[in-house]
């Protein structure tokens, strides 16, 4: 029997794990199953993939489906059962989570779908796929019959989940990406009512020893950067502190990115944190909303306050980068206080702000209940929210361009200083500017950096001139060609040098040129290689003007 896999992606240097975690389960013993492989992306030609999965012929075609593959997925299949009739075709994954009688009636191209987590129903699916009647054997395992008749499996739970065979084992781990997601718990101790693991009791994790084993094998392959899937990193605080010490011991070769939660950091996790070395950690710290009854509606737990000042905490630490997430179309959540959390955020100094429309996923509690909240959403991927009881169409609309204006400017390293200066300064910036770079119809294409540097100083001349001489700093510090509005009042020293600047240069004095940019309070200068026209400086300085 052929079975072969489809591994789809939203991008190339995304991987899928599903594969590699089903298949490490047989453990090297594939019996009378041949297992292939076809990889592709949403980008990719639909013709072309089709075309390489007809002429293997497959007995079974198995996918993923999750919001951002979803509806790619549906288009090669579709063709593929046109084309192998007698091919069966299973989904599984997030996009399985909810009602699937509708889903199946609608693609009945597809034979059965799997709701939950398949190490170990698949290969029970698998032993009886060319027998529907026995399909009522596998639990999660959801399909019409002959009949018309739906049948439920219900949600399958691996619950010796740190038992299960890695899938870095696997022939079909993909070691070419630049990141390897690692899966170390199931579950969740928090309920919140928009997450697909809101639900997902018990928590089940890995032993911190099969998680030096894991990223052991990790390294070898010569990867770097590791993403977390643990939405309870600091459920357990003891925990937490053993995960830490754990990555301390792979630095400073590897990097993890992790869920955090900012309201439950103990005492012991945030003397750790903060002793931890520079680019071990990049923080993300679950936000959605500074509203506490917003986080009541989402049935969200933690402290509000406490959630405020472990994020004030985290932000003041130089050795981490932290991230925060807002989440626009929550129950209750309008437009005016999203603007002001995001001003609360950039106060704290988070490194990058993520402002996402809500979107109500199948298996969640919000998208059972969306008709008694007031939300209407989108039925088709990715299920985005389009109106509310706070937030209209337009509200969400500007929530969606805000996002991109924020993502710009403030997650910009070359902006942020001064955007983050700015929004601090007058809380009707981030209004005004997205207004105005609306007005231009500038948010719906991309924007080079030094596109948006050049806007900002644009917009800046007429509303802010007292931030004129920060944009100009950030423009030089980034190394954008001199020859624009930005840089034009930078004037070169014809002079002798000023003695504290030549101190600072040292014995880089003979290489360099020295540039001055004169400012209402400050006067800053930058010593240049003297070989170069344009470059990033190899010094900046300022000084207080007398």
């Amino acid at each position: 029997m052929v079975l072969l896999w489809l591994d789809l992606n939203s991008s190339y240097a995304h991987s899928s794990l599903a594969l590699p975690a089903i298949h490490a389960q047989v453990e090297g013993k594939e019996g009378d199953v041949e297992w292939r492989k076809v990889s592709a992306t949403i980008n990719s030609n639909v013709g072309s993939v089709v075309a390489e999965i007809v002429a293997a012929r497959p007995d079974v075609l198995a996918a993923t489906a999750w919001l951002f593959t979803h509806e790619v997925l549906l288009k090669i299949t579709a063709r593929v059962k046109a084309l192998l009739p007698e091919c069966t075709i299973i989904f599984g994954g997030p996009e399985m989570l909810g009602d699937n009688e509708e889903y199946l009636r609608r693609n009945r191209h597809v034979a059965c779908v799997f709701r939950g987590e398949g190490e170990l129903g698949f290969h029970e699916w698998l032993r009886v796929y060319d027998c529907p009647s026995r399909w009522n054997e596998v639990v999660g395992l959801c399909w019409l019959d002959v009949e018309g008749v739906y049948h439920d499996g219900g949600l399958a739970r691996v619950m010796e989940f740190d038992r299960l065979m890695i899938p870095e084992h696997s022939r079909f781990f993909d070691w070419t990406k630049p990141f390897v997601q690692l899966e170390t718990t199931r579950g969740c101790f928090n309920t919140c009512a928009f997450c697909v693991s809101g639900a997902e009791k018990p928590v089940r994790a890995l032993s911190v020893e099969r998680i030096r084993e894991r990223l052991t094998v990790i390294r070898d392959h010569g990867i770097r950067d590791i993403r977390l899937l643990d939405r309870t990193f600091n459920g357990s605080s003891r925990r937490a502190i053993s995960l830490l010490e754990l990555f301390r011991e792979f630095a400073p070769g590897m990097h993890f990115h992790l869920e955090i939660h900012p309201a439950l950091l103990s005492d012991e996790v945030k003397a750790l944190l903060r002793e931890l070395p520079a680019g071990l950690l990049h923080l993300e710290a679950g936000i959605q909303s500074l509203r506490e009854n917003v986080l009541q509606a989402c049935r969200r737990l933690g402290d509000l306050q406490e959630a405020l000042n472990g994020l004030s905490y985290l932000a003041s630490l130089p050795n981490l980068v932290v991230h925060a997430d807002l989440i626009a179309g929550l129950p209750l959540y309008s437009l005016k206080q999203m603007i002001e959390d995001v001003r609360v955020l950039a106060g704290f100094g988070t490194e990058e702000i993520q402002l996402e429309l809500l979107k109500l996923l199948p298996g969640t509690a919000m998208r059972a209940e969306a008709g008694a909240l007031g939300i209407v959403y989108s039925p088709d991927v990715p299920y985005e929210v389009l109106q509310t009881e706070a937030m209209s169409v337009e509200d969400l609309r500007q929530a969606r361009l805000l996002s991109r204006l924020i993502d710009g400017f403030y997650n910009a390293l070359a902006w942020q200083g001064v955007t983050r200066k700015l929004i601090k300064h007058d809380e009707r910036f981030l209004s005004d500017f997205l207004s105005w770079m609306e007005k231009q119809e500038l948010l719906e294409q991309p924007l080079s950096l030094e596109r948006r540097g050049a806007l900002l100083y644009e917009f800046c001349e007429e509303r802010y001139p007292m931030f004129l001489t920060d944009i100009s700093v950030a423009w030089i510090v980034a190394g954008i060609p001199f020859a624009k509005e930005p840089s034009k009042r930078l004037k070169p020293w014809s002079n002798e040098i000023p003695k504290d600047v030549v101190n600072v240069m040292g014995k880089y004095e003979s290489v360099m040129r020295v540039y001055h940019l004169p400012g209402e309070k400050e006067e800053f200068w930058f010593g240049f290689d003297r070989g170069k026209s344009a470059s990033k400086p190899l010094y900046m300085g300022r000084k207080e003007t007398l």
